[in-house]
């Protein structure tokens, strides 16, 4: 199985323009949680898809969160890691009603 690449990107967010500043390890918006399908393994870049990942679910995992975002394009779902600077009001409407959009 191919290893995690990691990948410093900066990008502006699909969904609700917000500038993000990458680390290596950003997989989604932190403002609005959206991601986009560009990767087969984590980090290769490889998927050809790039729909709009929308997040559809939370949940608690420790000190942090798991989110679930499912590609409006293909319908791959893919369980993610919160970050730090995650939009925490975002997370817990989620929590509270799946399948929540926030910042648009």
């Amino acid at each position: 199985m191919k290893k995690f690449t990691r990948r410093v990107e900066d990008f502006d967010c699909a969904h609700c323009g917000t500038h993000v500043s990458g680390n290596g390890y950003t997989n989604h918006c932190p403002n609005c949680l959206y991601s986009r399908h560009v990767d087969t393994t984590p980090g290769d870049r490889a998927a050809t898809c790039h729909g709009l990942m929308r997040p559809i679910a939370a949940e608690p995992a420790g000190a942090r969160f798991i989110i679930t975002h499912k590609c409006e394009k293909c319908g791959k779902t893919i369980r993610q890691h919160s970050s730090p600077d995650d939009n925490i009001d975002a997370i817990i409407a989620l929590m509270q009603n799946p399948e929540f959009i926030f910042g648009k």
